[in-house]
């Protein structure tokens, strides 16, 4: 079962392929939760879990008496299920490593140890692999960002446009619970198999479709200075819209990826593509737009950004300047100096 991806272990759990023990680790706690949530679901009949289902936290759980838990017999079902959550906030969790060597044919153990991995030098994760399943989870890198949304709205047998899942990337950054969530109350407002636009996303979550950071960088993009400054302006009069941190960090993506195209002796959409762990269309797109810049305006752009960055956390300004002004000087300077 290793190197399994979580979509496959839920069909594996789903068809009833579940194995004794499960190790769920890592950064991102939203596939801990989908891989625990389909266990805590398909491994036993329901009638039978109020009595052979125990879910347990890591605060207040210690390892004699899980280990205790872990041994008896199940009252009713052929296994019980023990659910240790929240495993990263429990003391000696090193503990429960000898477990592992001689689990339980009667039990399904499922450690849930969010938000960091287990440290694969302890014991634990090493007797675990070599008797269960151990998924690390991590983070979906902010390139991959909007391409995972995509996948995860047409696995729910829907459509979404490019510009509408970049939307969200920006917008929601990189949580995918409230990513799902999101995308859950437009399946529920557009039905089955809709095709979600732009104009959805702008309508039942308030993210405009016009007036939003995707659209600020594709205005720096191709140096379009009126219309960067009227998305600015809207962020002044609606503060809630955008942050200065997240401007910074989409701007600081853009020019950095630009200045990589410049530096690249291959500039063909493929090679480019590959480079900068892009979509081939957005790397076409940004192969385009890097013909706006030469290397010097883009170093300068690049320590502006970081001039900023400093700004926006009080660094060399006082800590009481105003964000949105912070904002307006910041892209007048990326588009004028």
């Amino acid at each position: 079962m290793a190197g399994l991806t979580h979509k496959q272990l839920i069909s594996s759990i789903v068809a009833g392929q579940i194995e004794k023990t499960y190790v769920l680790h890592g950064e991102e706690p939203y596939f801990i939760d989908a891989i625990s949530d389909a266990i805590i679901e398909h491994a036993l009949p329901e009638q039978d879990k109020a009595f052979d289902q125990v879910i347990l936290y890591g605060k207040e759980a210690d390892p004699l008496s899980l280990l205790s838990e872990l041994k008896n017999y199940p009252m009713l079902a052929q296994r019980k299920l023990v659910v240790l959550r929240e495993a990263q906030e429990m003391k000696l969790l090193d503990e429960l490593a000898p477990y592992f060597l001689n689990a339980s044919d009667r039990t399904i153990f499922v450690i849930c140890h969010k938000y960091k991995n287990i440290d694969s030098r302890k014991k634990l994760l090493k007797d675990a692999q070599k008797t269960g399943v151990v998924f690390k989870s991590e983070k979906v890198r902010d390139y991959h960002l909007a391409e995972w949304i995509s996948s995860f709205v047409k696995g729910r047998d829907m459509q979404i446009s490019s510009k509408a899942s970049m939307l969200l990337a920006e917008f929601l950054g990189n949580d995918l619970s409230k990513i799902v969530n999101e995308v859950n109350k437009l399946e529920i407002v557009l039905g089955k198999k809709a095709g979600i636009t732009d104009e959805h996303i702008e309508h039942n979550i308030g993210i405009s479709k016009d007036y939003n950071v995707y659209e600020l960088s594709n205005a720096l993009a191709v140096k379009d200075a009126v219309k960067a400054m009227k998305i600015v302006d809207y962020f002044r009069q609606n503060p809630k819209s955008a942050d200065v941190i997240g401007m910074i960090s989409s701007a600081f993506r853009l020019y950095s990826q630009m200045m990589r195209i410049q530096f690249s002796k291959v500039k063909s959409q493929e090679h480019i593509a590959g480079l900068l762990k892009i979509h081939p269309y957005a790397a076409g797109e940004l192969i385009k737009q890097s013909k706006n810049y030469d290397a010097k305006k883009l170093a300068t752009n690049i320590g502006i950004l970081h001039e900023y960055d400093l700004h926006s956390k009080g660094i060399g300004s006082s800590s009481m300047v105003n964000k949105s002004d912070l904002m307006f000087e910041m892209v007048y300077r990326l588009l004028h100096e």
